[in-house]
């Protein structure tokens, strides 16, 4: 498991040195992030200057608490709803990215399979519509799955200690996995893939892919960091999903 993890980590970093050593590929991964992002910050902007408000909302049952366990219980669900709030919209940033960047990206991919593994004969041109289309309805999908996760963590986080030490931990790992069922999107629908087949291939090697996508997620959580990662971690995903599929098929 470790062996693979770390494996996983190093297809990452290959997919660095692919799209810094090709200035064309960096910036076609890099446009449709810049215009993503400013949609995302609007969204994260509006939640924090809210979270108060939302907060209080959402724990109406500590209204006549003493005022020590009153602020301990909504600070830590505030906590967790940034938390689980972070989870869900980076989910949502990557689909919204692909869905938008759809020509982009799928250069991206086929220039990796032609250049780095050789070529994918039977692989399928996908088109800015199909891949929007296909995009948007996988990203409601996993949205409604972290979305699932959100809830599940929101009152996991009210339990002492779990809440501030497991809880955030799981997010992470969570919205790790539904990053890289995002990122492998296009690889797998180029090989007529369905979504299904994708996530069943990336379980198979389930530590590759968490070492692929964990430092993805974490590093999508910097500022301005993902113009750079985002393109990387296309390259990477496609050589994840590239790894994985030929792996399944022995």
């Amino acid at each position: 498991m470790i062996k693979d993890f770390g494996t996983g980590f190093g297809l990452l970093l290959q997919g660095f040195r692919i799209v810094l050593g090709n200035r064309s590929m960096l910036l076609r991964g890099a446009i449709p992030v810049l215009l993503t992002s400013a949609l995302m910050f609007t969204g994260l902007t509006l939640l924090a200057v809210n979270l108060g408000g939302i907060v209080t909302w959402a724990t109406p049952f500590a209204d006549d608490w003493a005022q020590t366990w009153q602020q301990g219980v909504r600070i830590a669900a505030g906590l967790v709803t940034v938390v689980a709030a972070v989870a869900v919209s980076v989910v949502l940033f990557a689909g919204l990215t692909l869905a938008i960047g759809g020509p982009f990206y799928e250069s991206i991919a086929e220039e990796v399979e032609d250049t780095v593994l050789g070529g994918v004969p039977e692989a399928e041109t996908i088109g800015w519509a199909r891949a929007a289309w296909i995009g948007l309805r996988d990203t409601v999908r996993l949205v409604l799955r972290a979305l699932v996760w959100a809830i599940l963590l929101f009152a996991l986080g009210f339990i002492p200690v779990i809440g501030q030490t497991v809880v955030p931990v799981l997010a992470v790992a969570v919205g790790a996995w539904l990053l890289a069922v995002e990122l492998t999107a296009i690889p797998f629908i180029r090989r007529g893939r369905d979504l299904k087949t994708r996530r069943a291939t990336l379980k198979s090697g389930r530590a590759m892919t968490l070492g692929f996508s964990v430092p993805v997620y974490l590093v999508c959580l910097i500022p301005l960091a993902a113009v750079v990662v985002f393109p990387a971690a296309m390259a990477a995903g496609t050589i994840l999903a590239h790894r994985l599929l030929a792996r399944s098929s022995r």
